[in-house]
């Protein structure tokens, strides 16, 4: 079995954006600002227990400039380095649908002045949407490859609890199934390794497919600088998979998942200096070409175990 013309066993989302417009297309990583819920006191100071200060942000450029001049030195940048063409823009840091509709407008409108982007993808929280926000991002569809990314982590509400994530799997749910609605493609963020038996990730995977996201991007939990994941490693609370763990337990995930859900992640992109364990995760090709090697060794496939 394999996927968009490649010798792939999983459905690569980079392969199906090339598929789809011609040509590579590449993320421009945008920081709007936005803050987040979960640490700006509306349901905790915390935040997640796995998040740093830069809430997930790649930091490839600084917030201190616009949202255009992120965009035009993102698309610089990308076209030098990878000769690309196309882009999407990536509303990445923190929760990018925490502010006023009115707002949110005006921002996601400003990263799509560039000529050469051809989408939109929006990570965000559950319960940080609603209709009139769905109503704003379902409009950019006509014209623009739209995405919402909802960090789900787990469908286990005591998972959801552990990690101080502040919502449970219903409001999720119930968020995701208006997103549906709206004809906006889901992206689903989970995570491995996050306290769970390899019986409930699987169960993760079992239900999340019954939903048929567009989207899935799949994280291991790792250990950065300053988050309470880091803190709980270092007094021995936690452990973490080893590479072929990880590359056992993927091939397992993604064999449950529908063929045409899009794999937008499976491994890290590289050695960050906040990384404080594991250290393979800045291995991104080696795990990738194990991940590869794994499902030739099975002869399996994303979806050889998917059922509705």
């Amino acid at each position: 079995m394999e996927f968009n013309g490649t010798d792939k066993r999983y459905n690569q989302y980079s392969q199906h954006l090339k598929n789809k417009f011609g040509a590579k297309v590449y993320k421009i990583t945008i920081d709007a600002g936005f803050s987040c819920p979960n640490r700006d006191g509306r349901i905790s100071t915390e935040g997640c227990i796995f998040c740093d200060d830069g809430g997930s942000f790649s930091q490839a450029h600084s917030n201190r400039l616009s949202v255009e001049e992120q965009v035009k030195v993102g698309a610089e940048t990308l076209a030098k380095r990878f000769k690309a063409q196309k882009f999407m823009s990536y509303f990445q840091a923190f929760s990018n649908t925490y502010k006023p509709v009115g707002e949110l407008e005006k921002i996601y409108k400003a990263s799509l002045n560039h000529p050469d982007i051809v989408g939109i993808s929006i990570g965000t929280r559950p319960d940080c949407v609603d209709d009139d926000k769905l109503k704003l991002i379902s409009s950019f569809t006509p014209d623009y490859y739209t995405w919402i990314e909802y960090g789900l982590q787990s469908v286990h509400d005591k998972t959801l609890k552990k990690i101080n994530r502040g919502h449970d799997y219903a409001c999720f749910l119930k968020m995701y199934e208006k997103t549906k609605d709206m004809g906006i493609n889901i992206c689903l963020h989970v995570i491995l390794n996050l306290f769970e038996t390899y019986e409930e990730m699987m169960q993760t995977a079992k239900t999340i497919a019954k939903l048929e996201p567009e989207g899935v991007k799949i994280h291991m939990l790792c250990a950065l600088e300053g988050t309470k994941v880091a803190k709980m490693y270092e007094n021995g609370e936690l452990s973490f998979m080893s590479e072929d763990e990880y590359v056992s337990t993927v091939c397992d995930f993604l064999e449950y998942l529908p063929q045409n859900t899009t794999i937008h992640r499976l491994a890290g992109n590289g050695l960050r200096t906040e990384l404080v364990a594991p250290r393979w995760i800045g291995k991104k090709l080696d795990c990738l070409n194990k991940i590869d090697r794994e499902f030739l060794r099975r002869n399996s496939w994303q979806g050889c175990k998917f059922e509705l």
